[in-house]
């Protein structure tokens, strides 16, 4: 599948000051049950969402910590904006693949912090989560998480857009 890789998508400063807001005990993190959208069963699942924008609304006054990101991707018209936080996994728990819509549009994966997490695609790519690391690819196309092994957890934000 293509994609393309940006490492050090932000500046220092800017990376160091979302990482620094995300990552702390007042940031909000909500579970969700289930990662994948398949209609598989759940087996046991689950891990920790922020939506800071769906339904074609901005649902979080964190939104505005995006808007550097969402500049620099020259995005004409968003779908949804998530953060995303899987916990550590004794090993790599790997997701089935997905589509995060029935339709072409890019996605782009925003890794927050570094670890031996991966997203990985129908062809067998896989691509690690390095931190201020962009990966932009049609999310229409089937492809997946994973946990991490390494470290307490793997956080990334995508952004899905026109």
């Amino acid at each position: 599948m293509k994609h393309d890789i940006i490492d050090n998508f932000l500046d220092k400063e800017q990376f160091k000051a979302l990482k620094e807001r995300m990552l702390n005990n007042n940031f909000p993190w909500f579970m969700s049950q289930g990662i994948s959208y398949t209609d598989k069963p759940n087996k046991g699942e689950y891990f920790f969402t922020h939506k800071y924008f769906e339904d074609w609304r901005i649902n979080s006054p964190e939104f505005k910590d995006l808007l550097i990101a969402i500049n620099k991707l020259e995005v004409k018209s968003l779908l949804r904006v998530k953060a995303n936080l899987y916990i550590k996994t004794p090993e790599i728990v790997e997701h089935e693949l997905h589509t995060d819509y029935e339709f072409s549009h890019k996605s782009a994966l925003f890794s927050v912090n570094t670890n031996n997490g991966y997203t990985h695609f129908e062809d067998g790519t896989k691509v690690k989560s390095v931190e201020n690391r962009m990966l932009v690819f049609d999310a229409g196309k089937k492809h997946g998480s994973s946990t991490c092994s390494d470290e307490n957890y793997r956080c990334n934000i995508v952004f899905n857009y026109f």
